[in-house]
């Protein structure tokens, strides 16, 4: 018997595959009425992980996250929000991502681990590591250029011994990463940027991830060994060895070819409420894992901003949109001064038509757009469609 075979206990309940979608939209923040209480700080709570990334189109991922669940939140608040008294830090989660302080903890086990790497990318003398701490110590906290410069002159991974030493620095959790700022990373030492009983929370590898996986959990509703292993970048045998722990119930999904487990507090609540109708970035935790979406969705997704122009199916940048608990079509968007430009957009029948064209409104005002210019629809018909919906909206 599989290690695997082992973790398979008799599931608790079944669910249908729309039960599933529902606690997956739910507990994403897309079902139900948005906490506005909470604001962008409850968002990241509440998701655990806001991934960053250094494409901007209508606006960065981690601004594109909030907004899909509160709406037009004003982008300086956003980013007050996630930055402010160091209420978040970046570290290495799912990629790069924004992670609530109170998360410190639970990322001991991967600062551990690069703590007793062997090899690095780059050779770094010690001298050039202990000259960074103490500058940062006298002067902190400093972006990369402010210790001396982020690179040597050549290409972008041709860093300066500065800049090598800051980002080890970081990995091994001396340093912390408390904003970003033109998006340059802003560093200080982990014993001003990060309170002291955080720091004083020493967890040992096991229980790290046994939280992190529960927190998974709670973020994606229902998910498989697979699913949460992805939320945080774990390996699935890390995953394994603390399911039986991790507070999370077994259960069997409709269609759904893995065994699952789900959050008990979204079995204990049936997901209710409105749907948001709104488009996402395609870094977005509802959307990040492929294999997930394609299993809960049926719509494959892919960021054809890294393929060549030529070999583009969807466009740079095409964000989904959902509607009625369902993605049901895909934009590329661009902004030409006051004008949000629609490069390319697909829907997948006429009933799509409106709801694509609220949300590109509404994310026209929201990055202080007043028209929208829709470029291209392959589909002549909901061309013509979308053509006649924007016309009404922007009078």
């Amino acid at each position: 018997m599989t290690a695997a075979t082992q973790l398979q206990p008799k599931p608790v309940t079944a669910l249908s595959h729309d039960d599933a979608r529902r606690l997956a939209l739910r507990a994403q923040g897309l079902l139900g009425s948005p906490d506005r209480r909470g604001g962008v700080r409850g968002v990241l709570r509440h998701l655990g992980s806001v991934q960053l990334d250094t494409i901007s189109v209508l606006a960065r991922s981690h601004e594109l996250v909030p907004y899909a669940r509160l709406g037009a939140v004003g982008r300086p608040a956003v980013e007050a929000a996630y930055w402010g008294d160091t209420r978040s830090f970046e570290y290495w989660s799912h990629a790069a991502c924004i992670l609530p302080i109170e998360e410190w903890p639970l990322f001991a086990f991967r600062r551990r681990a690069y703590r007793v790497r062997d090899t690095w990318h780059h050779d770094l003398p010690r001298a050039a590591y202990d000259a960074v701490l103490a500058q940062l110590t006298a002067e902190g906290p400093l972006t990369a250029t402010e210790l001396g410069g982020a690179k040597n002159g050549g290409p972008w991974w041709d860093w300066s011994e500065a800049k090598i030493a800051v980002e080890r620095a970081l990995m091994l959790g001396e340093v912390v990463c408390t904003e970003r700022r033109g998006w340059k990373r802003v560093y200080d030492l982990a014993e001003r940027a990060v309170p002291e009983p955080l720091r004083a929370d020493d967890l040992d590898d096991t229980e790290c991830v046994r939280r992190l996986v529960a927190q998974a959990g709670a973020a994606m509703g229902v998910a498989t060994r697979a699913d949460l292993a992805d939320y945080h970048r774990l390996r699935v045998e890390q995953v394994d060895s603390v399911l039986a722990d991790s507070g999370l119930l077994p259960v069997e999904v409709e269609g759904w070819s893995k065994p699952a487990w789900a959050d008990p507090a979204a079995l204990a609540a049936p997901p209710r409420g409105r749907h948001r109708t709104t488009l996402l970035s395609p870094f977005d935790s509802l959307i990040w894992d492929r294999p997930r979406t394609e299993r809960i969705f049926g719509f494959t997704h892919r960021l054809e901003a890294y393929v060549p122009r030529p070999k583009r199916i969807h466009g740079y940048f095409a964000m989904p949109l959902l509607a009625g608990g369902q993605l049901v079509g895909r934009v590329d968007p661009a902004r030409e001064g006051t004008t949000l430009v629609a490069r390319q957009v697909s829907v997948a029948d006429r009933k799509a038509v409106r709801p694509m064209a609220r949300a590109l409104y509404e994310a026209a005002g929201w990055v202080g757009c007043d028209t929208v210019r829709l470029m291209r629809c392959d589909d002549p018909a909901l061309a013509t469609a979308l053509h006649t919906e924007l016309t009404a909206i922007g009078g």
